[in-house]
């Protein structure tokens, strides 16, 4: 009965500080203090301890002796890694649901205008929230579940979710370009053309994340607690 009656403070405690994590608010290298988040929350220690311990089974944080527990730093090497899988992943996903007969056309091109409305002024969280149903659209028209889960655990990452804040108006503009031609390669059934649209969109995106000198991410300079 005690665990039962936990449960539902550790599932929100882990869905809050995962979707904190996501969206850049504990930005890399950030502390998770039991104590701060069980106060925050309006919970005990306890189940705080095992939502952290379930971050770190998610590969968002890590539990260190010295420090305690901190949200995982990426280096250029997990870049590298991270989006490699994404490029063979998502590929493979573009590739199979240009001949799946399964891809929503129409609901596609609704997310491409949705997003084209929101560039100027860039909307980021809009446009990360419109990127990624996109994205999962291509997902499950190109895969069953296996697929679907492999691609959503590389999706989901931090360093994906925050990318459009470091979008400049010009790579911004090629981004949605590129989805365009991608929903046009799947409706002309190409899988050829869907998976090197989706290549070259994916390298794209990995440049922006590499370029240090790009535009700051705001959110990413908050609470970066020593």
């Amino acid at each position: 009965m005690t665990a039962n009656h936990g449960a539902p403070a550790v599932d929100r405690v882990h869905t809050a500080l995962r979707a904190e994590i996501l969206d850049g608010v504990r930005p890399a290298g950030s502390r998770l203090r039991e104590e701060e988040i069980a106060e925050a929350h309006g919970t005990s220690r306890t189940p705080t301890r095992e939502a952290i311990r379930r971050l770190a089974a998610d590969g968002l944080a890590e539990l260190t002796p010295r420090r305690g527990a901190v949200v995982l730093a990426w280096d250029d090497d997990d870049l590298d890694e991270l989006f490699d899988l994404r490029v063979l992943l998502e590929g493979h996903a573009a590739a199979r649901a240009a001949v799946s007969g399964r891809a929503d056309l129409a609901r596609m091109r609704d997310l491409c205008a949705a997003m084209e409305a929101v560039e100027d002024p860039p909307d980021h969280a809009e446009i990360t929230r419109l990127n990624l149903a996109l994205h999962h659209e291509i997902h499950r028209a190109g895969g069953r579940r296996a697929l679907r889960e492999l691609v959503g655990r590389v999706v989901e990452a931090p360093l994906v979710r925050t990318t459009f804040r470091r979008y400049t108006a010009e790579r911004l503009a090629r981004s949605f370009a590129q989805h365009r031609e991608l929903v046009a390669a799947l409706a002309a059934r190409d899988p050829e053309w869907a998976r090197a649209v989706m290549t070259a969109h994916l390298r794209a995106a990995r440049e922006v994340v590499r370029d240090r000198a790009g535009p700051p991410d705001r959110t990413a300079a908050a609470d970066r607690r020593p």
